[in-house]
């Protein structure tokens, strides 16, 4: 599968912001997807992920409250939806899928990539 994450942009602290993650080249109903992100000088690391069943979902700590993760599956389309968002949200978000049952939170677990779009926010 081919992803192509989207949406990103630049906001300002307490804004929504909704970002894409368009698979091609077979069905996520197959898939687990996670969102990853990474700021400068510092690791990648995970936002939320679900399942293939839809379900899941799993978020971190840092955004549990703030953000939703949801599935399009007739449009092939992973969604993040970011709401109340802080400046230390601010870095570039991946979108990843692999074929297990239950979403990962080690970006290791993840076979396929997106390649990420930008978040910025301001103050």
């Amino acid at each position: 599968v081919q992803l192509q994450a989207s949406g990103g942009g630049l906001v300002q602290a307490g804004d929504s912001l909704r970002v894409s993650c368009a698979g091609s080249g077979d069905t996520f109903s197959r898939y687990t997807v996670g969102w990853f992100r990474q700021a400068p000088g510092k690791a990648r690391e995970f936002v939320a992920g679900i399942d293939w069943r839809g379900g899941g979902p799993a978020y971190a700590d840092s955004v549990k409250g703030r953000v939703t993760i949801f599935s399009d599956i007739p449009k092939n389309t992973v969604y993040l939806e970011m709401s109340n968002l802080r400046l230390e949200d601010t870095a570039v978000y991946y979108c990843a899928a692999n074929r297990a049952l239950r979403v990962g939170t080690m970006a290791s677990q993840y076979v396929y990539w997106g390649q990420g779009t930008q978040v910025t926010v301001s103050s």
